[in-house]
């Protein structure tokens, strides 16, 4: 009996090739619309579709191969009597390849503009029930989804049989595909109706890059990206120069771009292992950088720069006197980027949709299941804070306070901020008591700490953060509050004229 190909694609890439060599080996070719058009086109000759259902296209194409002639003859076991008895009875005939992808919605949900109906009809039925029908009759029905697969399928079919492996590699395919079609389907719809937590959790991406390896050498690792994002995203940058990004560099240059995203003056961060070691504000972005490498020049070696201005020659100037790692900004000039690219391994990373700050979801892995929270979005303004001691700051100690609570908040819990002037001054990250991060800052700082401004992510438990700010002269503090001791720090602040105002907002960061 002759063998039997459907073959129905949206991507028509590389198609004609592999279909003419299915042709050569003597397969008859079943097709639909725009494919069938392409294939006879191309003098392939191929049957529509409805000569085999013996039914029309009907619904705007919304159905043409939802039938028992394509899905019997794609899900009959070939080595089971009673099933191909039944094909006979019915007159089915079976199909032994699928080469089949599907409509394009994710070219079309991540389109500007795009409507709710243009979204809709490129939501595919026919093509995903076909490939989950020959892909679980893999044993007898070989099914592509994929146009890079089809040299490799050619060559096989050309040898004579694809193997078992393969066809099991196949399906593996196929499932992924559909999961993945039918997961950005419901994300769409979950985010029409604005549900943030539904009743199952279905995420899906697509891979960018393997990795050299994890967080170290002996773990294995790749990057995906969110491909229904759209945000500024460290996925979808364009590497002008240098290495491969490690899993390491990824990490940090996010976190160096979640931190310049809080800031619209001209701001520039540095990074390392995830915390800011500098951030610094000015008028023009090589002041900027001036400042976040002062606020730690030690630190700053070898780590991640994120701007949010377009590197200038100025700025290249000084960027190319250091060893870093990475430098992100939404453009460079042509000065800058000869600059820097004098330096062999120095990533340079252009961020598109640099504006856009759209946050999603914060997942976290945990053994045996995930932790899905809102991104931390809370904002404070000048309005906002509660002044709770007998001296108020002054105009110029509330924009540093607002400064370092914009820095504290993407800090490792427990975390402590000094800064004076749009810049930080020290930074104490991740400790396991307040007074432990705040000795860290308070030390980094040394004499930048006189008159400066302290914040912390959450209250007080003890005035004992609060006695050695005043002891090393800080003049201001923003934290929460909220402690059940807060009265004992307010009279530390009153008894050493510092001002101190609440947010009523903790900023932890895990």
């Amino acid at each position: 009996m002759k063998k039997r190909a459907l073959i129905s694609v949206s991507n028509k890439e590389h198609l004609v090739p592999f279909v003419k060599k299915l042709a050569a080996l003597d397969y008859e070719i079943i097709s639909t619309g725009g494919t069938l058009k392409l294939l006879t086109d191309e003098g392939i000759d191929a049957k529509q579709v409805d000569t085999v259902t013996g039914f029309p296209e009907i619904l705007d194409g919304r159905v043409k191969t939802l039938h028992p002639k394509v899905h019997g003859g794609l899900l009959a076991k070939r080595d089971q009597q009673a099933h191909m008895e039944a094909l006979k009875e019915n007159e089915i005939e079976p199909i032994d390849l699928v080469v089949v992808n599907l409509y394009p919605f994710k070219e079309t949900v991540t389109k500007l503009g795009v409507t709710e109906e243009e979204v809709i009809e490129n939501i595919d039925i026919g093509g995903p029930t076909m490939l989950r029908a020959a892909a679980k009759n893999f044993n007898d029905v070989v099914v592509v989804v994929d146009p890079a697969d089809y040299e490799h399928i050619g060559a096989k079919l050309e040898e004579g049989t694809v193997d078992m492996e393969t066809r099991k590699q196949l399906a593996a395919k196929v499932f992924r595909h559909t999961a993945h079609y039918d997961a950005m389907i419901a994300r769409y719809f979950n985010e029409v109706i604005e549900e943030v937590f539904p009743e199952n959790y279905t995420v899906t991406y697509e891979k960018v890059q393997d990795l050299r390896y994890g967080e170290n050498p002996h773990q294995q690792a790749a990057f995906y990206e969110d491909v229904q994002y759209k945000g500024v995203s460290l996925a979808t940058a364009k590497q002008l120069h240098g290495k491969e990004l490690s899993f390491n560099n990824i990490q940090d240059a996010n976190a160096a771009l979640e931190i310049v995203a809080e800031y619209d003056a001209s701001a520039v961060v540095a990074v390392k292992h995830m915390n800011p070691c500098g951030i610094g504000l000015a008028d023009h972005l090589h002041e900027a950088f001036k400042r976040a490498y002062e606020a730690d020049p030690i630190s700053i070696f070898g780590g991640i720069i994120a701007c949010n201005r377009e590197v200038d020659k100025d700025t290249a100037i000084q960027m190319h006197e250091i060893f870093l790692e990475i430098v992100m900004a939404p453009n460079f000039t042509d000065e800058a980027k000869e600059i820097l690219m004098q330096k062999q391994n120095i990533r340079l990373l252009e961020l598109e949709n640099f504006n856009a700050r759209k946050a999603p979801e914060k997942i976290t892995t945990v053994k045996g299941g995930v932790l899905v929270q809102t991104s931390d979005e809370g904002k404070i303004e000048a309005s906002d804070l509660e002044v709770v001691t007998d001296r108020k700051p002054s105009a110029e100690e509330i924009e540093d306070l607002l400064f370092s609570w914009k820095a504290v908040k993407h800090v490792k819990s427990n975390a402590i901020v000094v800064a004076k002037n749009k810049q930080t001054v020290g930074i104490g990250a991740g400790q396991m008591n307040r007074i432990g991060a705040a000795n860290i800052a308070i030390e980094q700082a040394g004499k930048k700490a006189e008159n400066a401004v302290l914040a912390s992510d959450a209250f007080f438990p003890m005035p004992d953060t609060v006695e050695a700010a005043a002891k090393a002269g800080i003049t201001a503090i923003i934290q929460p509050g909220g402690s059940k001791r807060d009265q004992d720090s307010i009279d530390v602040c009153n008894a050493n004229g510092i001002a101190m105002v609440y947010t009523k907002m903790r900023h932890f960061k895990h």
